[in-house]
């Protein structure tokens, strides 16, 4: 497809967090320039029509997995084919992760990541730094050079990426001077490791028992010692993928007690539970968390009813099914989901469709909310003059159902096979280029740069 400068869409509903309206959205080289109606097209210019159709800000997933490498295993997919993946899903900046290993700077973690990424990205990406090294603690302003003004911690996962509290308090200490945002991922090592410890001394290691080796007391403990540690350290945190409400209730208790802390989900932990480990296909659910009960699904869906979860993250990882079925055995299987591409449609119809979220709260959950907490905003999750053209086009017209042989990750599989869907994205615009249009993909290796965020501030969190 050939790329115009000047691109004008036209009779779209365009959503922001704070309402809706009907109107059109003008675009010259890389930014929006205009919005309002019967904006007059400029020659030579592309018109997009969105009439029927919701008009967002480009979606900004702040938890993503592209090409993976874990020392253990490593997912299929590269840059190239995981922001294609995205872009085809509505999604216009993934924020991954460069790791930094112990004796490595942070600096050189980070070129070794850009490395990996260079000319490969079809949109564009920021990374979040996942530290391993105390050594390094004392460097973190370089994060700010860097333009990644978050970290990653983990409970979980000894000896490669676990941090004891020592770790964790440290780092958040030093974390305040710096402008940097502390995300950890929460769950209590040793009650895991007893847990699986002894499913496997009862030769239960089959996929149905993955969810009872990571019990959801493992995650309650770990956030709740999170957050005390937070609180000690008057430092802002950032709770990854939290898959049970309990967690998040206490993110909530926290913000009430005057603590800035704030709380993600995913799609899986509010559509799918522990009911998939007793099906057909188990391996196609083993992840960390692990799903849980009904109940658990339905009162998650609550608290974001209620505001009390700042983003929604997909936590993709591709692994084929090839991976996930190699040995039925929970311990030795793959952890993490494909879900970028269908995110956008399944929390449409089973969030907004349903009338659980407003179309505003959409935006701001899987958009602004992290552009802003991540520092990316204004330039991204905004539609505004000024800010980059990127934007989702959704048509809530039709019904479809998800097939994995329809969709651009290379899994093989979607936890969602066959599910019924409202509406599909009708376009995607990366920094004003059309990536995706009506099931095909215009995008190209390249496009894609990196998004530097600003240091972490407080007052740009608005709930």
């Amino acid at each position: 497809m050939t790329q115009a400068k000047h691109i004008l869409i036209q009779g779209g509903t365009i959503i922001t967090p704070e309402g809706s309206f009907a109107g059109d959205i003008e675009i010259s080289e890389e930014t929006i320039s205009a919005i309002g109606t019967s904006l007059p097209a400029r020659e030579p210019c592309a018109i997009i029509h969105a009439e029927n159709c919701l008009v967002l800000p480009g979606l900004i997933d702040s938890h993503t997995h592209i090409a993976l490498d874990t020392g253990i295993y490593k997912t299929a997919d590269d840059w190239e084919i995981g922001t294609r993946t995205a872009a085809c899903g509505g999604i216009t900046t993934v924020i991954d992760y460069a790791t930094q290993f112990k004796g490595q700077s942070l600096a050189q973690a980070a070129k070794n990541r850009h490395d990996e990424i260079e000319n490969k990205a079809c949109i564009d990406y920021a990374l979040h730094m996942m530290v391993t090294d105390p050594q390094e603690f004392k460097n973190l302003e370089a994060l700010q050079q860097l333009g990644m003004p978050s970290v990653k911690l983990y409970t979980t996962y000894r000896p490669n990426y676990f941090a004891d509290d020592a770790m964790i308090l440290q780092l958040l200490r030093q974390s305040v001077e710096a402008g940097v945002l502390v995300t950890v991922h929460c769950e209590n090592d040793a009650l895991v490791t007893a847990a699986t410890a002894q499913l496997v001394a009862n030769g239960q290691t089959s996929w149905q028992y993955h969810a009872q080796a990571r019990p959801a007391l493992a995650e309650h403990e770990a956030v709740h010692r999170v957050l005390f540690l937070a609180e000690q350290a008057n430092a802002p945190v950032y709770i990854v993928h939290c898959s049970s409400a309990r967690s998040v209730e206490l993110v909530q208790a926290a913000c009430a007690r005057g603590q800035l802390a704030m709380a993600e989900t995913c799609p899986q932990y509010l559509l799918l539970d522990d009911g998939c480990y007793g099906g057909d296909q188990p391996e196609r659910y083993i992840l960390q968390p692990p799903l849980r009960s009904l109940g658990e699904r339905q009162a998650l869906w609550q608290l974001v009813a209620e505001g009390a979860v700042s983003t929604f993250g997909t936590d993709h990882c591709d692994y084929t099914l090839a991976q996930k079925t190699a040995v039925n055995d929970f311990t030795r299987t793959p952890g993490g989901l494909p879900g970028m591409e269908t995110s956008l449609p399944l929390l449409y119809t089973y969030g907004v469709k349903v009338g659980l979220i407003s179309q505003m709260q959409l935006v701001k959950l899987c958009s602004t909310n992290a552009a802003r907490i991540f520092g990316l905003y204004p330039r991204k999750g905004n539609l505004a003059p000024g800010a980059d053209a990127d934007i989702v086009i959704y048509d809530p017209r039709g019904e479809s159902f998800i097939q994995a042989s329809e969709l651009h990750a290379v899994s093989g599989y979607s936890p969602y096979e066959g599910w019924s869907v409202q509406g599909h994205v009708k376009a995607t615009l990366s920094r004003g280029q059309i990536v995706y249009q009506d099931g095909r993909f215009y995008g190209r290796p390249g496009h894609g740069k990196f998004a530097p965020g600003k240091p972490f501030d407080p007052n740009r969190i608005i709930n």
